[in-house]
């Protein structure tokens, strides 16, 4: 049985509870699903791990981070690498409390995950809290620094403070597709075509000393790495 959502002790204050998938946007998070696992069976996926990674993270729990422009070749390769981690690892990811969000979030329930809701606007304290709850229950945690809304390519300070909250490592993981369309969005959200080749490139995992004041040199040191994996 899976671990259920953790729920918070007190109810939540008027204003913070998060919007909760419709009828509509569930139906769209099956079919988006179902295209993402077939699409995903026609990618050809290359591994660029020159710091092993991957080999940490299927021993210990870890904090993923990578552009929100790449979510759907993220959570397509996902289950090649880490389906057979041990002890087996589900994956907490951080989703917007907006509506917008909790299609997002029906969408990654899909695959698997556990969305969080949350961002550096709304909620985003109880939500590093409930992110810390799964951690410390083995979850890896997932974190599209730059997102809900942006800028583009922009670290936010959330992803630094989660390791320094829980020790664990960040590790920096942009998959680049050589076929692609993208979306009109403000990330020009990435969809490859069928039949593309998919790089996925890792940067040496990155940890946050649990004393650490000033997390601005390890906020510039995660998306200069970020910055140097993509290929776009």
């Amino acid at each position: 049985m899976s671990d259920p959502a953790p729920r918070p002790s007190t109810p939540a204050p008027r204003g913070t509870t998060p919007h909760a998938p419709t009828p509509r946007q569930r139906a769209i998070a099956r079919l988006a699903w179902l295209g993402v696992t077939v699409l995903g069976a026609t990618q050809r996926v290359r591994l660029d791990d020159p710091h092993n990674a991957v080999t940490l993270a299927q021993s210990r729990p870890v904090i993923f981070a990578t552009w929100h422009n790449r979510l759907a070749l993220a959570m397509m390769i996902r289950g090649r690498f880490f389906s057979e981690d041990r002890p087996p690892r589900r994956m907490a990811t951080l989703v917007s409390a907006s509506r917008d969000g909790a299609l997002l979030a029906a969408i990654l329930e899909s695959f698997g995950a556990q969305p969080v809701r949350g961002s550096s606007s709304r909620r985003g304290s109880r939500a590093l809290l409930e992110l810390h709850d799964l951690a410390r229950r083995g979850y890896h945690i997932a974190i599209t620094p730059d997102g809900p809304r942006g800028p583009k390519y922009c670290v936010q300070p959330g992803a630094l403070a989660l390791a320094r909250l829980t020790g664990f490592p960040i590790i920096p993981a942009i998959p680049n597709s050589r076929w692609k369309l993208q979306l009109r969005s403000w990330d020009r959200f990435q969809i490859p075509l069928p039949g593309s080749a998919c790089e996925v490139r890792f940067a040496a995992p990155l940890w946050v000393p649990e004393t650490t004041q000033d997390l601005a040199p390890f906020q510039a040191e995660l998306q200069s790495r970020l910055l140097e994996l993509k290929r776009d």
